[in-house]
């Protein structure tokens, strides 16, 4: 079996939300913020950037300090508009989840040169946008999943045992949106069901009880789920999967749903030759300021839930690497086997901010059923079966090299 297969689809639109939505995605190297880099963004470097766009619209962009971290820094929330729908956004509740992040400051950078437009003035007017846009910031210091703790926030709705956690619930509560994005990285490992193609994006209209209720407020999350699908559809045609709705009450998603604002969880996945996300990024940026329009619009409202609900499960079928049919030898009684080995690369940062990159051999036997973004063919050769083992770190190039023709 192949590598993932990738496609770019495009198409033309005419009128409403995809016009608008086409215009951004052509036009953002005209206003992306070109100093980030890297995803692997810090608090202070955010908020240096964020101060810059307030400055350049002080009429627009409102900043308030909600609460520091459990080791101390800023957490803000972000006001901008005056319309009665408010939508409430929270990013990198994980360290290491940073895209939409990214994504929200060039939407931002987008506002601040373009206020005056037809769209913008609309999406200011009829709604107000209520931004959390680094929410972990002790993890995203360490790139780091969890809290300074170790806690999970995400798995801290119920206890609050954590700054970040009162933080966020404090907000959703006082600010009572009517609309909540909840904003995530998934391992860049799902594929969209077993179609072979990488999750780019994953939605979810969380559920608000264990019986999946479709109440009034999780169908609206639904309908704007259906129109972020066709917002992105046109540009990852094929990599858009839907998140497992399992239940989880200690989850924020799943609470904020049960409190009585429509949310959806926007996950960003993987996407070829872009570990640093940078063109999922952009595709966040899209789709937020054209579901802000489409909710000001209420445009959304005409969305077929269908096209969210038929969307395929989020499948954990992914690989970085998959050396296929390879024969291990051994020396001693132990007869050859042929496998495919399932390797995975591991990022860590050195002293000087270098970042390296290692493989980690996560699977060895029959890998047929699953994908690979990177395919090397091992057939008619052989690997030396001391080289290999579970959980082992390799040097990939190496053991390419190692690889030797089986009549040898």
């Amino acid at each position: 079996m192949a590598g993932l297969a990738f496609s770019q689809t495009t198409k033309s639109f005419s009128g409403g939300v995809p016009a608008f939505v086409r215009s951004l995605y052509d036009s953002y190297d005209t206003y992306e913020v070109k100093q980030i880099t890297s995803r692997r963004l810090k608090h202070d470097e955010m908020m240096g950037i964020l101060a810059r766009l307030k400055d350049a619209m002080p009429a627009v962009l409102a900043m308030k300090q909600l609460g520091v971290s459990d080791e101390g820094r800023s957490i803000n929330l972000l006001t901008l508009g005056n319309g009665k729908k408010k939508i409430f956004m929270w990013s990198q509740m994980h360290g290491d989840e940073p895209t939409a992040t990214m994504g929200l400051i060039d939407a931002l950078s987008y506002i601040s040169k373009h206020r005056e437009s037809p769209e913008i003035k609309k999406i200011l007017s009829e709604t107000t946008l209520l931004i959390i846009p680094m929410l972990n910031p002790d993890g995203a210091e360490r790139f780091q999943r969890r809290s300074v703790y170790g806690i999970d926030i995400n798995r801290d709705a119920k206890r609050l045992q954590t700054n970040e956690a009162k933080i966020l619930k404090a907000a959703r509560d006082s600010l009572s949106p009517e609309f909540g994005f909840n904003l995530h990285d998934q391992e860049p490992r799902y594929t969209v069901g077993m179609s072979g193609k990488v999750a780019t994006i994953a939605l979810l209209a969380p559920a608000m009880n264990y019986e999946k209720t479709d109440n009034p407020v999780r169908l609206r999350a639904k309908k704007v789920a259906a129109e972020l699908a066709d917002i992105f559809s046109p540009y990852i045609a094929g990599h858009i999967s839907r998140y497992d709705d399992s239940y989880e009450p200690r989850a924020f998603g799943d609470k904020i749903q049960t409190w009585g604002t429509s949310t959806v969880l926007i996950e960003s996945g993987g996407w070829k030759d872009d570990p640093e996300k940078m063109y999922i990024r952009k595709l966040n940026c899209v789709a937020l300021l054209g579901i802000w329009y489409s909710i000001a619009t209420d445009s959304y409202e005409k969305a077929d839930i269908a096209h969210y609900e038929s969307l395929p499960e989020n499948k954990q079928n992914l690989y970085d690497i998959i050396i296929r049919g390879v024969t291990l030898k051994y020396s001693g009684a132990l007869a050859p086997v042929i496998v495919d080995i399932g390797i995975n690369v591991e990022e860590s940062v050195s002293a000087d901010s270098v970042v390296h990159r290692t493989g980690r051999i996560v699977d060895i036997g029959d890998l047929s059923t699953s994908q690979t973004f990177e395919t090397i063919d091992g057939s008619g050769k052989y690997l030396d079966g001391n080289l290999v083992g579970m959980e082992k770190r390799v040097d990939v190039e190496a053991l390419r090299t190692a690889m030797k023709n089986v009549s040898e």
